[in-house]
């Protein structure tokens, strides 16, 4: 079992400017930058209305094999690599966890998380279950999940293998220090060489589109509009220049 060093963050000013920014847009620049598909499939939000920005600490499970893990959840617990993942925990941190797509393992449960949310974690996005959902829903942090249950993760089929490695989660690659998108629409995975001309791309386009929203509301042309034609650039240029920045 293998257990990295730290991750290499982005600045605070970079996750500020992507707060902004949905999985939608995301998805969407990062398609024009060359990511053909940047979504991780399976965990959904279990926090409707939750929105969360960050980079990724990871966490990485594998089949079980008994001589190398008990079923034990309590004994030796320093052994457990998936409370040392926690440990890393910065404020603004997503827990990302590549749990096999397992239902009926809980990485975490409500004291995990408690302990993740008084770090300063924000979000988790884990291809597997939790366990406790009524009472972690709560705590504040934003939660992306396959599902619930009821056991401990070592209580059936795979053991916590490695932390701030790269892993698979959803079908799709997350390096530690990624930033993560999240919200009810899913999850998005940007890689941190991309995160600058993305957050660049992402803030014109959410400024025309909010110029063509609100042009479509008066009865505007769907096809003068939306995208913005040749004639309706003209008029988006001139609207611009008027709203506070």
């Amino acid at each position: 079992m293998i257990e990295t060093q730290d991750i290499i963050r982005p600045s605070k000013k970079l996750i500020e400017g992507l707060e902004h920014i949905g999985s939608a847009t995301a998805a969407g620049e990062l398609n024009r930058l060359g990511i053909r598909d940047s979504q991780i499939r399976g965990p959904h939000s279990w926090t409707p209305g939750k929105a969360v920005v960050g980079p990724a600490l990871t966490l990485q499970f594998m089949p079980k094999r008994e001589d190398l893990y008990g079923a034990d959840e309590y004994a030796d617990p320093e052994r457990q690599l998936h409370r040392h993942a926690l440990y890393h925990t910065q404020p603004g941190d997503i827990i990302v966890v590549d749990a096999r797509g397992d239902m009926g393992s809980g990485v975490f449960g409500e004291m995990m998380l408690t302990y993740f949310k008084g770090r300063g974690g924000v979000g988790a996005v884990i291809d597997g279950c939790i366990r406790d959902y009524p009472k972690a829903k709560d705590l504040g942090l934003g939660l992306w999940l396959k599902g619930t249950t009821p056991n401990f993760h070592t209580q059936t089929n795979m053991i916590p293998f490695a932390v701030n490695a790269p892993i698979a989660c959803g079908e799709r690659l997350v390096m530690p220090g990624d930033i993560i998108v999240a919200d009810d629409d899913g999850v998005v995975v940007i890689p941190i060489k991309l995160a600058p001309e993305l957050l660049a791309r992402a803030s014109e386009h959410r400024e025309w589109e909010e110029f063509s929203r609100l042009k479509l509301s008066e009865g505007g042309d769907l096809r003068k509009y939306y995208p913005l034609s040749a004639e309706a650039r003209v008029e988006y240029e001139a609207w611009r220049k008027n709203q506070p920045r």
